[in-house]
């Protein structure tokens, strides 16, 4: 049950991904964003890091998600009232890869262990936390390898919001 709940999150992320993208308004595109998160938080209880899961929804699919719709709408970019999604492109990259992960999921049900190495990674996840704790698990790396991206992460989204509040305030005047 497991893995069927895994590739429904992983083709509700691929496919609202890819609804972020071809979204035309950018309020459409920001619901899809909230849709890849969720589904993303969906796979993280799948893997049984509840943690991670509860971060993604509260951090990122709430306070960020609210600060980039009060970014757009301070904004105001625009009233063209046009359909959300585009037709042809769309649709077809949408049956694309649906028809892929169906028939991933048709073969992994199937029998064949080869065409998935990835989730044997699981027994690694399982030593790694009885050695060292989920929150160990996270803050390790987080503090250690990854701290600059980290930094930088969080340096690129405060210029991203000085930039929107200075265009905010040119248009406002």
């Amino acid at each position: 049950m497991a893995e069927i709940l895994f590739f429904v999150f992983a083709t509700v992320a691929v496919g609202s991904a890819l609804g972020v993208v071809m979204g035309r308004s950018p309020v459409a595109s920001l619901l899809f964003m909230v849709m890849t998160l969720a589904s993303v938080a969906g796979i993280y209880v799948l893997l049984e890091a509840h943690f991670l899961a509860a971060i993604q929804v509260i951090v990122y699919a709430g306070a960020i998600m609210v600060l980039f719709m009060f970014v757009i709408m301070l904004l105001n970019l625009g009233h063209d009232y046009q359909r959300d999604l585009r037709g042809g492109l769309f649709a077809l990259v949408a049956f694309v890869v649906s028809g892929a992960m169906a028939g991933l999921l048709a073969r992994r049900f199937g029998g064949d262990e080869a065409l998935f190495p990835f989730l044997e990674g699981a027994d690694a996840i399982d030593a790694a936390l009885v050695e060292k704790g989920a929150l160990g698990v996270i803050a390790e790396p987080l503090f250690t390898t990854y701290v600059v991206p980290f930094e930088i992460t969080g340096i690129l989204l405060l210029v991203a919001i000085v930039g929107a509040l200075v265009l905010a305030k040119r248009r406002a005047s």
